[in-house]
């Protein structure tokens, strides 16, 4: 309950767990070293105390309970879904002949007993035509996945099939689209609870300011604020496509929709994982909302099919799995592992094979994605500068001593911000239209990427070059700064 779990969930059969002692106990611990063998020492010492906001009370008794306590018993968790059945079914025929004699196999074999034997055998049945009816799955002329899925097609969370299904309802040219298919991945999501909390708590700080300066009375603020929720967008859309969803397919049982705007919100407002970690006060919940990430990153990679992804929804993807991996990049790797069994860790490898492996996997020959790295590259630079974040913009540079340009791009800024107040980097100040590649020399390209202003002047931009060899070395664009200043 303290650190986690100890080892990683399928891949470790164990792991070392480190407690710290809390920051107050080590510093008391200290203070009565120091005083020992003085008895006016002792007298002055003062303990500090726990702190008042935040803290979970344990000690070296409770570390000690831990060790010693008795386990919990093992229950059995064995859950028949789609991504099962894709996973089995998938099996090229050199591996498994017979993918149906598998999963019954597998069923029969679980730790159930034989009720739930049965029930297990039913639901795979009815997850199997839903497949099926959707050409997820085709039986002529053999099973076999549809091949016109992405590579790594899979349905892992309970409730795939109500997004793709759902997916299919969303205007594909409406502005919102990509961000609103993000809202689908978000609602078959499990609910982190902590985040959750957290913005419930913004949303009635906030709230009840806005009730204040209205003049509104007390208990009536208080009645007001029972009605605040976290933020749920299309939440109408959403229940009501789910409602009709769940009655043609029995086998969704107790599982619920639940909308929420985690990854949608820090999108939108294109906030690094820190910032979000810091405005939101999640100090004690980064790794919950890493892991959140993450799984929603994998949904929209593997579960989204690629007909129904444009370039807006690529970006997402990017920005989700730029932000993961520059966290921790084993959440993804393991994952890359399992999708890929030749995928080697850029920090595993050997030096001379991963320059190898470089010169095989050429991050600019997929244009399309490629030019989406490099706006998001981009308007990273751009939204460190709108918060006035020196050092996030002049870490992203290619520029040697890039922090002797901090002088020449604050005298900028303050020129810009005194005629146009701000930089917007809401979705329409993120859109492609802003952002110029021009191809300068052959491995030497120029990037302009408009400062979109409140009065829509938009007569700024800041200038990059970027260099492919060294793109195509790092695997990704690394900008070097040329000038801010107007069009």
């Amino acid at each position: 309950q303290i650190a986690g779990r100890a080892g990683r969930k399928g891949y470790d059969d164990r792991g070392t767990v480190v407690a710290q002692a809390p920051e107050h106990v080590i510093e008391n611990l200290s203070a009565k070293r120091k005083a020992e063998g003085s008895v006016n020492k002792q007298k002055k010492l003062v303990m500090k105390k726990p702190p008042d906001k935040g803290y979970v009370p344990w000690d070296k008794g409770t570390f000690e309970r831990l060790i010693s306590g008795k386990p919990e018993s093992l229950v059995s968790r064995f859950q028949v879904t789609h991504g099962m059945l894709l996973n089995v079914l998938a099996r090229p025929y050199e591996v498994d002949p017979d993918p149906c004699w598998s999963l019954r196999r597998l069923i029969r074999d679980s730790h159930e007993d034989e009720k739930q034997k049965k029930h297990h055998r039913t639901r795979a049945f009815q997850l199997f035509r839903s497949l099926v009816d959707r050409k997820i799955i085709q039986l002529e002329p053999s099973l076999r996945v549809n091949m016109e899925l992405q590579e790594d097609f899979s349905l892992n969370q309970t409730l795939a099939l109500y997004l793709i299904d759902t997916i299919r309802l969303l205007d594909g040219d409406h502005p919102d689209y990509a961000l609103d298919l993000l809202t689908l991945v978000e609602s078959i999501l499990e609910n982190p609870d902590a985040i959750l909390n957290s913005q419930l708590r913004r949303c009635k700080t906030e709230r009840m300011n806005e009730l204040k300066a209205e003049g509104m009375e007390y208990d009536q603020r208080i009645e007001e604020l029972d009605k605040v929720e976290y933020p749920k967008p299309k939440r109408e859309f959403v229940y009501t496509t789910f409602n009709e969803f769940s009655a043609k397919h029995p086998w969704v049982g107790q599982e619920n929709i639940r909308p929420k705007s985690i990854a949608r919100e820090m999108y939108e407002n294109f906030q690094s994982f820190s910032e979000y970690i810091r405005d939101n006060e999640l100090q004690r919940a980064e790794g919950l909302l890493l892991r959140y990430l993450s799984e929603c990153y994998k949904v929209l990679v593997q579960t989204v099919p690629s007909g129904m992804k444009g370039d807006d929804v690529y970006m997402i993807e990017e920005y989700l799995g730029t932000m993961v991996r520059s966290i921790d990049s084993s959440l993804l790797d393991e994952w890359e592992k399992l999708r890929n069994p030749e995928f080697v860790a850029a920090e595993t490898q050997d030096p001379i094979e991963a320059a190898k492996s470089a010169e095989d996997f050429d991050i600019t020959r997929d244009a399309k994605a490629f030019g989406i790295m490099i706006r998001n590259e981009a308007f990273r630079f751009v939204r460190a500068l709108a918060v006035k974040d020196a050092e996030a913009a002049l870490s992203m540079l290619a520029n040697e001593n890039a922090k002797d340009l901090e002088p020449e791009i604050g005298k900028q800024l303050e020129v810009y911000l005194a005629d146009h107040h701000r930089i917007l980097t809401d979705t329409k100040a993120r859109a492609p239209v802003h952002t110029r590649v021009t191809k300068t020399e052959p491995h030497l390209w120029t990037v302009e990427q408009t400062l979109v202003d409140p009065e829509e002047g938009n007569d700024w931009c800041v200038r990059f070059t970027l260099d492919l060899a060294q793109a195509r070395k790092e695997r990704k664009p690394v900008l070097k700064f040329e000038s801010l200043g107007p069009v």
